[in-house]
C-alpha cells in the first residue's frame, strides 16, 4: 500500500445530541468516537492525520491523543468547505483518505479494502459504500453502466427514483489529491441545504473524463455515523459485541457476553474466565487464568496471572499474581496489591501497598499505608490516616499480626514480627517482635445495676 494522508472531518456540533459536548467526543466503548477513527488509521500506518475542528475545538484538542495536525473550520458551510480548510496543508500529498469523526465502527480491514480498490484501479476518487434495507437519510450512489460512480446524490436533493436506490454513501472517500484539489475549488452551494457538498466531487470528475469508483463493504454497520443518542447506544452495543468476540477468539471465556462490558483498549490473557455482569474499563490489563466476576468492576487496573476478583470494585490499581479479591471489596486508586494476597469482604484499600502473602480478610480500612509480606490485618482494623488537616502514612512490616478492632493512628510504624492485641488503639511505634496492648484494664463492678 502506498503512503497515505488522512483528513478527518470533525467540525460539527451534532445538534441532535442535545448537548454542549462536541458530538465526536461522545464515548463508544470507553473512548471518544474521534479517537476510534484516529486509532484505526494508526493500525493502517497512517501518520499524517489532519483533523478539521469547529464547534468546541478546544475541548476536542484537549481530549484527543495521537499524531494529529489540527485545522479549524470557523464557519460550517458543508463537507466540501471543511476539506478546503485543510487543502493548504496538503501540498505534495498523493492519495488522501477523507473520513468523518462520528464513524467509530470503521475497521482497518475495510479501509484497506477501500484503499486497494482505489489504488488498484487508478481511480481519481473512490467512495466506501454499503447496501442497506432502509437508506433514508443517506446519500445515494448513482452508478453508470460500467459500474463506475457517476454521482452521489444527497437525500434532500434526490428524486423518487434515486431515493429507491439502496446503495448509500458512507462519507469515507479516497482521493487522488492532485486530481481532486483543483476540482474542490469549483464546488458550489446550488442544492437544497445551501452547502458545499464534498460528494459533488464525483460528478465533476466524471465530467472531466476521470475514473471514479466505489468499494462496497458487506458490513453496513461499519459505515453508520452517530447523530443522536439512540444511534450512540446502538453503536456502543455493536462495538462491545465486536470486542467480546475478539477476546473469545483469543482464548478468553466470556460466560454471558450480553452482560459483559469491555472497553476497546483492554488486554486479557488466555484462559481467563469473565463471569456475568462484569465491567472492565479503560486501559486495563488482565493476565491469564484469572476469574473475573460475577458483578465485578475494574477501571484502568493491572491484574497478574491467576487473580480471582468477584463482587468487587477496583480503580487505577494493580493486583499481583494469584491474589483473591472480594466479595464486596473496594480497591481505590493508587493501590498496589502484591501476589497471593487475600482482600476479603467489606475491605477498603486506598493508595496503599500490600506485600506478598498478606491477608486483609474482612471489615477493614487501609489508607495511605505500606504493609509488608505475610502479615495479617484482623477484622475491624482501620488506619486512622487523617488528622483533620492532612493524610498521614502507616507502615506495617513483614509477618505482623494486627488483632481485631485495632485503630492504628497515623503516622505510626509497626516493625517486623510485631503483634498488636485486639481492641488496641496504637498511637506510638511498635518495635520488632514486640507485643503492643493499648486498652484500659477491664473493670467489673458487681451488682452495679441494683438501685438504678
Amino acid at each position: 500500500m502506498k503512503s497515505l494522508t488522512a483528513v478527518i472531518l470533525a467540525a460539527g456540533k451534532g445538534t441532535r445530541m442535545k448537548s454542549d459536548i462536541p458530538k465526536v467526543l461522545f464515548p463508544v466503548a470507553g473512548k471518544p468516537m474521534l479517537q476510534h477513527v484516529i486509532d484505526t488509521l494508526g493500525k493502517l500506518g497512517v501518520s499524517d492525520i489532519f483533523v478539521v475542528v469547529g464547534y468546541g475545538a478546544e475541548q476536542v484538542r484537549a481530549a484527543i491523543t495521537g499524531p494529529v495536525t489540527w485545522v479549524e473550520q470557523r464557519r460550517q458551510l458543508g463537507t466540501g468547505h471543511a476539506l478546503a480548510q485543510a487543502a493548504p496543508e496538503l501540498d505534495g500529498v498523493g492519495d488522501l483518505l477523507v473520513l468523518f469523526g462520528d464513524t467509530p465502527l470503521l475497521t482497518a480491514e475495510t479501509l484497506q479494502g477501500l484503499i486497494r480498490e482505489h489504488q488498484g484501479r487508478g481511480n481519481a476518487a473512490t467512495v466506501l459504500t454499503a447496501r442497506v434495507p432502509e437508506p433514508s437519510g443517506y446519500g445515494r450512489i448513482i452508478r453508470g453502466s460500467d459500474g463506475c460512480v457517476r454521482a452521489i446524490v444527497e437525500e434532500k436533493d434526490a428524486n423518487p427514483e434515486q431515493k429507491a436506490i439502496t446503495e448509500i454513501n458512507s462519507g469515507t472517500m479516497c482521493f487522488a489529491w492532485p486530481k481532486v484539489k483543483p476540482v474542490l475549488a469549483r464546488l458550489n452551494t446550488d442544492n437544497v441545504q445551501g452547502e458545499y457538498y464534498l460528494t459533488d466531487i464525483f460528478a465533476l470528475l466524471v465530467a472531466e473524463g476521470e475514473r471514479t469508483g466505489a468499494y462496497l463493504t458487506g458490513d453496513c454497520d461499519e459505515v453508520a455515523g452517530v447523530n443522536d443518542r439512540i444511534q450512540l447506544a446502538w453503536a456502543e452495543k455493536v462495538m462491545r459485541s465486536r470486542i467480546n468476540r475478539v477476546h473469545m477468539r483469543q482464548g478468553v471465556t466470556i460466560v454471558d457476553p450480553s452482560t459483559v462490558w469491555i472497553d476497546a483498549d483492554v488486554e486479557i490473557g488466555r484462559d481467563t474466565v469473565i463471569m456475568p455482569n462484569t465491567h472492565i474499563l479503560g486501559a486495563s490489563k488482565i493476565g491469564g487464568r484469572c476469574r473475573i466476576g460475577p458483578n465485578a468492576f475494574l477501571d484502568s487496573c493491572v491484574l497478574g496471572e491467576g487473580v480471582a476478583f468477584r463482587y468487587a470494585v477496583a480503580e487505577q490499581a494493580a493486583i499481583g499474581d494469584n491474589s483473591v479479591v472480594g466479595p464486596f471489596a473496594y480497591i481505590r486508586p493508587g493501590s498496589n496489591i502484591g501476589s497471593a494476597v487475600r482482600v476479603g469482604d467489606f475491605v477498603e484499600i486506598k493508595n496503599s501497598e500490600i506485600g506478598d502473602g498478606t491477608k486483609v480478610p474482612h471489615l477493614a480500612y487501609v489508607g495511605d499505608a505500606k504493609i509488608g509480606s505475610n502479615s495479617n490485618i484482623g477484622c475491624g482494623v482501620i488506619t486512622a490516616n487523617y488528622d483533620g488537616k492532612k493524610k498521614n502514612p502507616t507502615y506495617i512490616g513483614n509477618n505482623v499480626f494486627v488483632g481485631c478492632n485495632t485503630n492504628l493512628v497515623a503516622p505510626v510504624k509497626i516493625e517486623d514480627g510485631a503483634y498488636i492485641a485486639a481492641g488496641s488503639t496504637i498511637t506510638e511505634d511498635v518495635p520488632a517482635q514486640a507485643l503492643a496492648i493499648a486498652r484500659s484494664r477491664q473493670t467489673v463492678k458487681p451488682d452495679w445495676r441494683k438501685g438504678k
